[in-house]
């Protein structure tokens, strides 16, 4: 569904991607492991065509990114922001239809809200939530909203930014295992970003390892831990030592 061919991208003199190849299969969660500042949001926007590389392509579903109409192209995508990102002065219900109630997917305001409802029904969150406002919400509430829109209009493909950032462990959990049952119920691709291994154990199918602008090691979520890569094994085991240099 994804496939990325020696993807370059530099801001000024620094270079951030050096030839990212990862190819995620159709209907598979594909999880994105790194430290911070690795490249891991820079993939993702530049699948999403926010940045543009400066070599390589990037196809979805077989068809370059930059042939295709965009808003037909963003129609297939739905995306949970690392901070929920919601609207301050709409609704909940307003917030979880934003998408339906614009362009291409245009629906009646009456219909947009039904849907909304009902999404808001699949992560959780009962009715009377879809007449507040986000600032009366809890974070994890939010990110639920944040999650119940991003499914909205039933997308083939969902990127997950940092999932459970700010979250405690207890709502970090419910919200790895919504996102897990949500996946597999639609039949969806999803590309997942964070450093967090609760995550990426529940979530991925796959895993892929970026370090160093590129990709060190992909392969299924079950050969991570004995996989011998020394990237991947300092990184799940949160060593100091190893070729991950620490930032003091």
């Amino acid at each position: 569904m994804i496939e990325l061919q020696d993807i370059h991208k530099s801001f000024g003199p620094k270079q951030i991607l050096r030839g990212v190849d990862l190819t995620i299969p159709k209907g598979e969660s594909m999880v994105i492991i790194g430290g911070s500042g690795t490249g891991k949001s820079v993939t993702l926007k530049c699948v999403l065509g926010l940045i543009r590389p400066d070599r390589g392509r990037i196809l979805v579903d077989g068809t370059d990114v930059e042939q295709q109409d965009r808003d037909d192209f963003l129609a297939r995508f739905g995306m949970l922001f690392q901070g929920a990102a919601l609207f301050d002065s709409l609704h909940v219900w307003e917030n979880v239809a934003f998408r339906l109630m614009r362009g291409k997917l245009k629906r009646p305001r009456a219909e947009a809200r039904e849907i909304a409802i009902e999404k808001l029904r699949r992560v959780g969150l009962t009715p009377d939530v879809a007449d507040q406002y986000p600032a009366e919400l809890s974070g994890g509430m939010q990110k639920r909203v944040g999650l119940a829109r991003a499914i909205a209009a039933e997308p083939e493909i969902i990127f997950f930014d940092e999932p459970t950032t700010g979250l405690d462990p207890i709502m970090s959990g419910v919200i790895n295992d919504l996102i897990r049952e949500i996946v597999v119920e639609m039949g969806a691709t999803a590309m997942t970003i964070t450093h967090d291994m609760t995550s990426v154990r529940a979530i991925a199918d796959k895993v892929a390892m970026l370090h160093g602008g590129k990709i060190r090691w992909s392969g299924p979520v079950s050969e991570m831990d004995s996989c011998g890569d020394p990237y991947v094994t300092q990184f799940v085991s949160g060593s100091a030592e190893g070729p991950i240099e620490a930032v003091r």
